[in-house]
Formats: structure tokens, sequence, C-alpha cells
């Protein structure tokens, strides 16, 4: 086909849909940018795209919340005794199998950049570690590589990347030799975007030939996965469960045999780490049933009647929080890849820069427009099984995302500190803490030492004196 036809077809097809002013500036474009155009257009599908219009950008519907709503069962965080604590056993086992017969495979989303923080780059490039000031990346790759070692397997690790940072990603793994692993077991690759619209449904411009794009959420990572080549990789290393979790959470237990294991004796496609929740209204998703199947409901669009509901023994009844650690399988994930299915997306008003008709660039300083992404949670409902799993917050959840307070990397630092001191202690040492039981001194575990507190008890021997104000690395 001509350039001459491609841009007559396109012209056709733009104003069919009302979205012809895409093309506003072509007689400005050389050679490269009209061909570039062209191909951003044709890759767009405008019937999906005109129901996302009438369904997400034109209308604010408003969350109505489900008739049959109710909390989420789950299982314990531990199991001291009865027919339980055998399950979590035979569970633990069935996890180590699966692990080390290389059924197992670890997926993180990293499509963030670090600019809460305050820092230029991926998010996974940011230096979190108390002592050795490693980044985020370095500590799940070594972790990668002390389980794959513990376990006497290969763990391949899969990366989702936005449009934004894949190329630095990229340059980031090559630049530190992939962090001790084979570059051959890290597969990075790019999430899906989604156009961005103005309040009438028409795509923004970000330039006068780059239509204006955003990452589509981590719930494109289904489609990323199989779009990329990432699910026949895992096809052909026999890998059948991904371990989920985000990259800016460091205290996630990459590798839980027992949630891997409760997860396949149940025969789960899609699972769940829970947090209880601190108080009623604490900005993490809800763990609900609706009509029998797990889904997680906003802490935004759960009323506060709800929200504050107490069982008969002071509790709260919609306690479970989402806090995005998921185990996924692999078949799941191609389900969901056949056919129209497509998780709803989430609507989210924005100042989004865009080129004016007059073809200048303008930087809005209130809200212009519509970004679309979807949630990897709206998949749970989807699963033919799911269970949760508690977990306690000061083991497994610390995120770093703001530069200062809450969520801070100064209070997740402690965390990580506090964390590995209880592991130490749990062994039999002797952790100097202050007069309020906070720690007193910084403490760093590297993975190649202990990746959970039963590999610290093993190696109690190695572990030496601890005094106050100490800057303890054991490796």
């Amino acid at each position: 086909m001509t350039s001459e036809n491609m841009l007559e077809k396109c012209e056709k097809l733009l104003k069919k849909h009302n979205q012809g002013h895409l093309l506003t500036f072509w007689q400005q474009l050389d050679d490269n940018q009209r061909q570039s155009l062209l191909l951003q257009i044709q890759q767009l599908d405008f019937n999906v795209i005109d129901g996302w219009i009438e369904r997400y950008v034109k209308t604010d519907t408003p969350f109505k919340l489900p008739i049959s709503l109710k909390p989420a069962s789950s299982y314990p965080h531990q199991a001291d005794k009865g027919p339980t604590k055998r399950k979590y056993e035979e569970a633990a086992r069935a996890g180590a199998h699966l692990i080390s017969t290389g059924r197992v495979g670890a997926f993180v989303v990293a499509g963030g950049q670090g600019t809460r923080l305050g820092f230029d780059g991926p998010k996974g490039n940011f230096p979190i570690s108390p002592v050795k000031n490693k980044t985020l990346f370095q500590i799940f790759a070594e972790t990668i590589l002390a389980a794959s070692q513990k376990y006497n397997t290969t763990i391949p690790w899969y990366i989702m990347a936005s449009p934004l940072n894949y190329q630095q990603t990229l340059d980031i793994f090559g630049g530190s030799n992939y962090f001790g692993l084979k570059p051959s077991d890290v597969f990075i690759f790019q999430q899906g975007t989604i156009p961005n619209f103005d309040f009438d449904g028409k795509i923004l411009l970000a330039d006068k030939s780059t239509i204006a794009c955003s990452p589509d959420g981590h719930g494109g990572s289904f489609r990323a996965l199989c779009k990329s080549g990432a699910v026949d990789d895992m096809k052909k290393r026999s890998v059948e469960i991904l371990t989920y979790w985000q990259i800016d959470n460091p205290l996630v237990k990459v590798f839980d045999p027992l949630f891997i294991g409760l997860h396949s004796l149940e025969k789960a496609e899609m699972s769940s780490k829970a947090l209880i929740k601190a108080h009623p209204k604490e900005k993490v998703g809800n763990f609900c049933l609706v009509d029998g199947k797990v889904t997680v409901i906003e802490y935004s669009d759960l009323p506060d009647e709800l929200a504050e509901k107490r069982n008969a023994d002071g509790s709260l009844a919609f306690s479970l929080g989402s806090i995005a650690i998921h185990i996924i399988n692999r078949k799941f994930i191609e389900k969901l890849n056949c056919g129209d299915t497509r998780l709803p997306f989430h609507r989210a008003v924005k100042k989004i820069p865009f080129i004016d008709s007059a073809g200048n660039l303008v930087k809005p300083r209130e809200p212009n427009g519509v970004k679309l992404e979807c949630f990897i949670f709206d998949a749970l409902p989807l699963a033919t099984n799911s269970v949760i799993l508690q977990t306690v917050r000061s083991e497994e959840f610390a995120p770093v995302k703001n530069a200062d307070g809450l969520e801070s990397p100064q209070a997740t630092k402690q965390m990580m500190t506090e964390r590995w001191a209880a592991w130490l202690e749990s062994a039999g040492a002797a952790v100097p803490r202050k007069p309020d039981g906070s720690v007193d001194c910084v403490i760093e575990i590297a993975p190649s030492f202990a990746i959970d507190k039963d590999d610290v008890e093993k190696k109690k021997s190695r572990i030496p004196e601890i005094k106050s104000m100490d800057r303890l690395y054991l490796a």
C-alpha cells in the first residue's frame, strides 16, 4: 500500500471515529514523523476505544457497591497446632518442591519512576538497603540468586518496565552484569499503553506527530506477559506459577513455600497475601467476597459503615487489606488472553500536557483530561479459586513511595533493620535496643546470608556480637 493510500485510509478511519484532529499538523511533519504517526494510528482499535470513551471518559460513573458483599476468608499467618498446622506443613513441603523443580518464576512490575522520591530514574534503581545502600533491583536480584542456590534450581525473573523506563532498565542491568544473574534468566519487557483523552473523548497529542499515551496499569501485565513472549519463555522452562510483587516493597518474601503450597493444594488460579488493616480506613484495598468470588474493593469505595463494622470480638469485619503480593498461574494468564476478556478500566482525571489546535504545547494547571488504567486485583474474581494468606506488616510490607514521612526511605530502612533484628533475636542473638524498644544499631542481612528467618537460625554461629550504634552487614 502506498503512503498516499495509507493516509487516505487513516483519514477515513479517523473521521468515522471523530478523531480527525490527529492529522491536524500533517503538512508540517517530515517523512519519518508521518510514518510514525500513521503507524500509531493503525495500532489503535477504534471500535474498542469508542466503547472506552462512552463508558469511562465522557461518563464519570460512580462506583456501585455490589449487593452480595461479604468479608473474605483467609488463612492465618501461622498455625501452631491441629489440622491447620498439619496442612501448613504439607503446603510448605509442596511449595518447596515446586520451587526446587523449576516450576516457579518471579515477576515484578517496575514501570514507575522515582519522581515522588525526588529521584531521577526507574524506582527499581533507588538505593534503599540500610548499610550497603543497595538498590531495589539489586536486592531482588540477589534474593532470586540466593533462592536458586538454596533450592538448587534456576528461577527466571520477569520484569515489566514502562515505555518511559524500559531502556533505562536494560542499561541498569547491563551495566551491573545483571547483579550476578545470567542475562538469559532475566526477561525485561514493556507494558502496554492507552491513549489519553480530553473530557469530550478526543485523543490528545503529546507533540505534532505523537499520540499522548500512558502505561495501562499493572493490570495490563496479563496482556504484556503474552505479547512480549514472556509466557512462551515460561512454557519452555516448564514454569507453572509466578510470584508477583511491586518494585517498591523491599520486604516482600518473594519465595514463600507456604504461600505457594497453599495456592497449589487449593488448586487456585490467582492468590493473594493480606494484612490485617491498621484502622478501618487504611488506604489499602479490601478483600471481599462478591457472589462467592474474591474481589478487592478500594478503600475509597467501601462505605464507612462497612469499613467500621466490627465482629463480636471487636475486630474489623472487613479487616483484610490488599498489599499487591500475588501468585498467578501461567495457564490463568493464558486464559485471560483468550477471546475478548479484558479487565475493567479505572478512570483518573489528570493534568495532561498536550498540543493545542494552534500547535502549542500546553501544560495545564488544572485537570484537563482522563487517563485509563487497569489494576491486577480485578483479575481475582475471574479465577476459579483464590487463596488469601495473612502476613505480618513488620515482616513483609514496607513500600518506599514518598520522600518524607510515611512510606519514606527513612521509614522503610528502619523497618528493614527491625525485621532483620527480629530474625537475629529469633536465632538467639542479642540485639541492642533503645528504651522505647527500637533497634539501637543498623542491620542489613544480604540475601546470600539469609532470605528468611530459618536461614539465619542455620547460620547463628556466624553472627558476631552486636553493639549499640553498630552498622552490621551479614553476607
